[in-house]
């Protein structure tokens, strides 16, 4: 791999204070592979406490608005992350695409917003398994990696700077134990280094390209061995150490 790992935990709407012995449990073992960056995303309730929990790894926000402040009742914006202790966000997920209909321009917007506010961010990007089974995988992917990448002041310096990924996530391979060949997944992380070439010019190399769905212990290795994999969106494997540190393991070391 030509970056250093990233291997990203997205614990979604799971998580109580309970769980902080979990999150501790993988800081502590994060210490031990260096060459890896690790991160967890947990909801907006724990971050606070997550942050102060753990020391070896990032903590980041699962959503943001476009807004700094302003009458958004249930929002978060990007300056409130930064404020509870995050370091970056996931934006433009599946479940936020589709469930409550954000389209690239919204992710776009929520991008820049993050970037501004000091945060480094993660879109994700997919398609469904309609899309792909019709030859459109490629341009849907690509499409949305042109109109959601954050393109306001100081993202060409933000991405100079590493702190902006990408999360490829077949929407077919999430939660449901399926895995996209290793073949398409090279290919299309290729058409989105592609794109992001095109979009950030020679910066565009630093972009960090993760795959995520359905990753666990069994596929990790693979996965990540795969060229222009450059580690890993995960999430119900990252709710438990045991379950997500083998594929820390497997980043670190080339095997789980």
């Amino acid at each position: 791999m030509p970056h250093r790992p990233y291997i990203v935990g997205n614990w979604k709407m799971n998580g109580t204070r309970a769980m902080l012995a979990e999150a501790r449990a993988i800081d502590r073992a994060a210490g031990r592979y260096p060459d890896v960056q690790v991160a967890l995303a947990p909801p907006f309730t724990l971050i606070g406490a997550l942050r102060e929990a753990v020391s070896a790894m990032g903590v980041g926000g699962q959503d943001c608005h476009t807004q700094p402040k302003g009458a958004h009742t249930g929002d978060v914006s990007a300056a409130m992350l930064v404020d509870t202790g995050a370091d970056f966000v996931i934006l433009g997920h599946s479940e936020r695409r589709k469930d409550h209909g954000e389209g690239n321009a919204v992710v776009q917007a929520k991008a820049d917003a993050a970037l501004a506010a000091g945060l480094a961010v993660i879109v994700c990007v997919g398609e469904t398994l309609a899309e792909r089974d019709a030859g459109k995988a490629d341009k849907v992917v690509a499409g949305q990696v042109d109109g959601s990448m954050p393109v306001g002041e100081g993202a060409l310096d933000a991405v100079a700077a590493g702190k902006v990924a990408v999360a490829y996530e077949p929407v077919w391979a999430i939660g449901t134990g399926r895995v996209a060949d290793v073949p398409d997944v090279v290919a299309m992380h290729a058409t989105i280094r592609a794109r992001l070439t095109a979009i950030y010019g020679e910066a565009g190399d630093k972009v960090r390209i993760l795959y995520g769905g359905s990753v666990n212990a069994g596929n990790a290795a693979d996965l990540l061995a795969a060229e222009g994999v450059s580690g890993a969106l995960v999430g119900g494997a990252s709710l438990t150490a045991d379950a997500f540190l083998p594929i820390v393991a497997a980043a670190g070391t080339g095997e789980a």
